[in-house]
């Protein structure tokens, strides 16, 4: 199964279909009129297509089992077509896309069993999934190509030269996905002065997003939320919120991080753990969401 444990829960939605076929209007007509042998064909088959959604992982083997919080079975009749609509939600990891399919496709075999010793003539086709929602993927087209991007490691040992800068170039890298370019990339050492000093300059020098790494945590020169929230003319405590809330949900460790975020002027300020990881699981939570302020501040729209 592939791994989603990097993944937010996030509302996903599915919508699926499938055309069952029969050969003469007497099979219509059975249906219609409550007269098939087996049962009513609808409630039978509406009722089999919501326990396939709800077993799908069990009969496909990389589905993963997710909560299924919505589900809705329709038929429509079209001359001696049948189509048959599945709509599902969840708020989860990952899409509800092959669930609602597989209750189609289960719907429409239900309704083929029932049928058969009436309508030797029947065909299903056409099992596709007609949209889904929900996902990083509705938002892939937040990237900004011309934002103005930079990334400042504050650490005294990367600074001296003692340690790799394995969080900067991770962020970079991160970031680069996303497709914003870094621009400029410093290592300062854990200084409040040095750390003002350089926020300032970013923002007096039209960079749009600033990424501090580093400093973040609890120990005496853990100081980088401390320098930079004084310059802060707006705050954004739900960034960080999410990104602790999202840390916690893999270690203990992240309720500890004191990280803040906000705009100097028009220069919006990220404040990330020093670790690799921590930095990394940072721009997972809140990236790319988080371009969406540059869109509010150009006045553009956007109905996400």
């Amino acid at each position: 199964m592939v791994d989603i444990t990097h993944k937010s829960n996030t509302l996903r939605e599915a919508i699926a279909s499938a055309v069952l076929k029969v050969s003469k209007q007497e099979t219509i007509d059975a249906i219609q009129q409550r007269k098939v042998p087996k049962g009513d064909v609808y409630e039978f088959s509406r009722a089999a297509g919501l326990l396939a959604i709800k077993k799908t992982s069990d009969v496909i083997p990389d589905c993963h089992p997710l909560p299924i919080e919505y589900a809705a079975i329709t038929h429509h009749i079209d001359g001696l077509n049948i189509i048959i609509q599945v709509e599902v939600h969840s708020i989860y990891k990952t899409g509800v896309e092959v669930e609602a399919m597989h209750g189609a496709a289960i719907t429409a075999l239900t309704m083929y069993d029932m049928l058969k010793p009436l309508d030797k003539g029947i065909e299903i086709s056409a099992v596709k999934l007609e949209s889904k929602k929900g996902g990083k993927t509705d938002f892939k087209d937040q990237s900004l190509d011309n934002l103005k991007c930079a990334v400042i490691v504050c650490s005294d040992s990367v600074s001296k030269g003692t340690k790799e800068d394995s969080a900067g170039k991770a962020v970079a890298g991160r970031l680069e996905k996303l497709k914003l370019t870094v621009s400029f990339h410093d290592i300062i050492p854990d200084d409040f002065s040095t750390i003002q000093t350089r926020a300032k300059q970013l923002s007096n020098e039209g960079y749009q997003l600033v990424l501090f790494i580093g400093g973040t945590g609890l120990s005496p020169r853990d100081i980088t939320p401390d320098a930079i929230k004084p310059l802060l003319d707006r705050e954004i405590p739900g960034v960080m919120e999410a990104a602790r809330n999202y840390g916690q949900q893999r270690t203990p460790y992240a309720m500890l991080s004191r990280g803040v975020a906000g705009f100097i002027k028009n220069t919006l300020i990220l404040t990330l753990p020093g670790s690799t990881r921590g930095a990394g699981e940072t721009i997972d939570a809140v990236f790319p969401y988080l371009l969406h302020v540059f869109r509010v501040a150009k006045g553009m729209r956007h109905d996400s």
